[in-house]
Formats: structure tokens, C-alpha cells, sequence
């Protein structure tokens, strides 16, 4: 699972200008976080030991860069790279 995390993480690294949503409502997911219910275009998402919660919106199919740089801070701050376990 490690190994698919990181190519998601790289992947989103990359180029956060041009994510579609749906990516990265599953790179959330791949990395532990639950999703918790949203409103039209948002979606929230939450996960156990992470103080931040991450809430995504959808605009035309693609998801904003700076919420794909929060998702990708969130990731790094919290070391959840090299975390092991599973949501």
C-alpha cells in the first residue's frame, strides 16, 4: 500500500493545478480518511489522529490546486507516507 500512496502522492505533487475531483476524494480515502458527508460540491473528509479535516470541492470536474496543496501538506505533516497501518 505504501509503494501506492507514494505514486498517488508524487502523481498529486506533480501538477496540483490539474487534479480532477474524483482523484482526490480517492487519494483521501487511500490514505485513511473517511469520508464524512458534504454539502452540493463539497465533500469532507476526516481521519482518526489528524486534527485537520479536509473538505474538497468540485469545480467543473477538478478539484482546486490549493486544496490539493492542503491535502498534500495534511500528508507530509502528519508523516502519513510512511505510516503502515490502514483507516
Amino acid at each position: 500500500m505504501s509503494d501506492a500512496r507514494r505514486k498517488i502522492y508524487e502523481r498529486l505533487k506533480g501538477n496540483p493545478k490539474n487534479v480532477r475531483f474524483e482523484t482526490l476524494c480517492k487519494a483521501a480515502v487511500a490514505f485513511g480518511f473517511e469520508f464524512k458527508g458534504g454539502k452540493g460540491s463539497h465533500r469532507i473528509f476526516i481521519r482518526r489522529g489528524v486534527r485537520e479535516l479536509l473538505n474538497f470541492q468540485s469545480v467543473k470536474g477538478k478539484a482546486k490546486p490549493y486544496q490539493v496543496r492542503q491535502f498534500l501538506n495534511v500528508v507530509e505533516k502528519y508523516k502519513l507516507l510512511e505510516d503502515n497501518q490502514n483507516a
